[in-house]
């Protein structure tokens, strides 16, 4: 019956496409939220009125997350390309997409992770500070524990973000979902392949919105 609906589709390249979009997802979501964090709270801190008030450090930081924000990602693959096969060896496959998801990721969650952090009550830092605590404290005592369901309610947004990045990624052929929906399927005129490709993109898409929901829901305490 499935084999009649969709006679094109070879199953074992669907899983295999599958794993790789998983693959990416994964690796480049962890990437981007340690680096996410790290941008964020340079941009916080070193803001005006904060720990590190640092206005030349500050704008720096600003300027670098503005720009590859900027930059739409189908470009910035390309713009990346010697980078790519420089840290990787090539510029086809999985691990070639896994620089310019993250550097396109990260910079976009940073702000994320910024606007989380100015949440936080400042009457809990001054306490904090007032108590003689150590800006390693402050951080990881106060900042990332109050801001900490803001930060798994935007990796969510940011982890459903870079699954629509390595579709387009996979336009170049770095292989997953996306290459098996244009390159099988699209180029070809397999319009069954590429509906199967795009239902599981979705599915993927659905159960990561779940299951940072429920995570945010637990986290918050209000």
């Amino acid at each position: 019956m499935i084999e009649q609906l969709f006679p094109n589709v070879k199953w074992d390249k669907v899983i295999e496409a599958t794993n790789e979009t998983l693959y990416m997802t994964a690796i480049s979501v962890v990437a981007t939220f340690l680096l996410g964090i790290i941008l964020g709270l340079l941009l916080f801190l070193t803001s005006k009125g904060n720990i590190w008030e640092n206005k030349v450090l500050n704008s720096f930081v600003a300027a670098i997350v503005n720009i590859f924000r900027s930059i739409p990602f189908i470009i910035l693959i390309i713009l990346l390309i010697p980078f790519t096969k420089i840290v990787v060896g090539t510029i086809l496959g999985p691990n070639a997409a896994l620089p310019a998801l993250i550097i396109g990721a990260a910079p976009f969650y940073g702000r994320m992770v910024e606007i989380a952090l100015r949440e936080v009550d400042k009457g809990v830092i001054e306490a904090a500070k007032s108590m003689g605590a150590k800006t390693s404290t402050i951080i990881f005592k106060v900042l990332l524990p109050e801001s900490m369901p803001a930060l798994v309610s935007g990796i969510t947004v940011t982890a459903i973000a870079l699954i629509g990045y390595t579709a387009m990624a996979g336009v170049i052929g770095a292989g997953g979902l996306g290459t098996l929906a244009f390159l099988e399927g699209f180029q070809r005129s397999k319009n069954d392949v590429t509906f199967i490709a795009t239902i599981l993109i979705l599915i993927i898409v659905f159960i990561i919105q779940i299951i940072g929901d429920i995570i945010t829901s637990t986290l918050d305490k209000r």
